[in-house]
């Protein structure tokens, strides 16, 4: 799932008139690079959440056939968050772990890999983690050195276990049962479910990513972006699946 119903207010007036997931970086929308990293490595069904410039996106993208993908999109006529929003989109889901992609998160990381992270350690969420000197600002996350996260912004376990501090970095894997206690069309976040696991005793794991990472939030990260794309820090070849 790629969560796109944002309305990119700190981009303004870039986003006054297009969505953020639209902002082209290196000629190409931003939703695409993520349509195209799913596609890499072995995905084939996505859901979208929509809200504002939400038939922008859906015109723009389609069924997700020119990528390979079937695109199914769910609406949202309030934003609902990420916790309101995975649970609008649950009847689309399989039963499966579902893989979540922020849609304005610019990422080079093998999504295959952290999917089957997720699966062989039988979590019941991964959370995909950054070292970062700032990760108190970005919201601190704690990880164990068996990459147990501990504690999420202070919340969690309350032992006093050696941690590793990290930042999310907006990327994760959860079951679906997850959702279960979450209240559908009411604003909420996701984070909520994962600190009642993590304090329930079940397994939430934190996953490093170690390569390119960028939250495309603000005008000066945007163009950031950009000049990594331009410079080959981030490429949209290494994305498209070899004939």
């Amino acid at each position: 799932m790629i969560l796109a119903a944002g309305l990119g207010t700190r981009l303004r007036p870039l986003t006054n008139t297009i969505p953020k997931p639209l902002l082209p970086i290196a000629g190409t929308p931003l939703i695409v690079w993520n349509l195209l990293l799913l596609k890499r490595h072995g995905f084939h069904d996505v859901v979208i959440n929509l809200h504002y410039l939400g038939p922008m996106i859906e015109q723009a993208l389609g069924d997700g056939s020119r990528y390979g993908l079937r695109i199914i999109y769910s609406h949202e006529p309030v934003i609902l968050g990420t916790g309101g929003g995975l649970k609008q989109a649950e009847p689309h889901f399989s039963g499966e772990s579902v893989l979540v992609l922020n849609g304005d998160t610019l990422v080079d990381l093998d999504l295959g890999a952290l999917y089957q992270f997720h699966q062989e350690r039988e979590a019941v969420a991964t959370l995909v983690l950054r070292k970062d000197p700032e990760a108190a600002r970005w919201g601190l996350v704690e990880m164990d050195s068996g990459n147990r996260i501990v504690r999420i912004t202070g919340r969690g376990r309350e032992d006093l276990v050696p941690t590793q501090p990290r930042m999310f970095a907006g990327i994760h894997v959860l079951h679906p049962r997850l959702l279960r206690d979450v209240p559908k069309g009411v604003t909420s976040t996701i984070i909520d479910p994962y600190v009642a696991a993590i304090q329930q005793g079940e397994t939430v794991l934190g996953y490093d990513c170690e390569g390119y990472w960028s939250d495309i939030g603000t005008p000066e990260r945007y163009a950031q972006a950009e000049q990594d794309a331009s410079a080959g820090r981030i490429t949209l070849s290494s994305r498209l699946l070899s004939t």
